[in-house]
């Protein structure tokens, strides 16, 4: 017996009892009216709903937090309208899959997998790299962080400088994310631009599938309100909130599991 007809049959017992209790010093119920009590309690028993599979995570921060840099009103229609789990629609009636391993068939599963599930994970991503500026301010790359972008970029601020290349509209035409990624052989970082909500775990995105560590969402919704087309302006102003020991974190899970960053939600 299921835990739902296990609490209406006590439910129930308890209510014929009662109802019995009363018979002796009231008058005598109809059968209509212990039905019409009966079917009141049966609907007054909170039902679950079923769980979705993906929702959307809070964040570590309140949406004033990343000021000046990223506003509050960016901060909260970005996570509370633009980043909806869809992916629950694209995926109902199907068995349930951990976000991160929906991310590499996602283009053979169809653009409503590809386009919500992909825009799930890139955002759950994005949300926790950063900090609030005074935080992020005290926060560095690990020293064997720091060996890998010296080896693939020659220094922090070439890699930036790099970064902000290819986040420039010219570079990434439209809306897309940047991101930082593992290679394959976890021997290299690389720099990716993707469109839409794809990402570089996702097979045949890239030349090969890559572990991102480093992401930046450049979609219009991301900085619009402040900076209206000087997309620019807002990259170069976002390395005060990266959170570079959660970075950090993110290389060395990656280098150990030769895997994607599991995220929350």
């Amino acid at each position: 017996m299921t835990n739902l007809s296990l609490a209406l049959s006590a439910v129930l017992v308890g209510s014929t009892s009662g109802f019995s209790l009363d018979m002796k010093a009231q008058a005598p119920n109809t059968r209509r009216q212990v039905l019409q009590k009966t079917a009141a309690l049966t609907t007054s028993i909170a039902i679950p709903a079923a769980a979705n599979a993906y929702a959307v995570p809070d964040l570590n921060y309140p949406f004033e937090a990343l000021e000046p840099y990223i506003d509050a009103p960016t901060m909260k229609i970005h996570h509370d309208k633009h980043h909806v789990a869809n992916i629950n629609k694209a995926t109902e009636g199907k068995p349930e899959v951990d976000i991160l391993e929906l991310q590499l068939n996602a283009l053979e599963a169809g653009p409503a997998v590809r386009n919500n599930g992909g825009g799930h994970y890139n955002h759950a991503f994005f949300w926790d790299e950063m900090a609030p500026p005074d935080q992020a301010s005290k926060t560095k790359p690990s020293a064997s962080l720091e060996a890998a972008i010296i080896s693939s970029f020659g220094s922090l601020d070439e890699m930036k400088a790099a970064f902000e290349a290819r986040a420039a509209p010219g570079a990434l035409f439209g809306s897309g994310w940047v991101w930082i990624c593992v290679n394959s052989k976890g021997d290299e970082l690389k720099l990716v631009g993707t469109p839409n909500q794809d990402n570089p775990l996702m097979k045949g995105v890239a030349e090969e599938v890559m572990f991102p560590i480093l992401g930046l969402d450049v979609w219009e919704h991301a900085y619009y309100l402040k900076y209206q087309n000087r997309r620019p302006e807002y990259v170069s102003n976002w390395w005060n909130v990266v959170n570079w020991d959660k970075v950090s974190e993110n290389f060395e899970y990656v280098k150990e599991k030769k895997a994607g960053v599991p995220v929350r939600g």
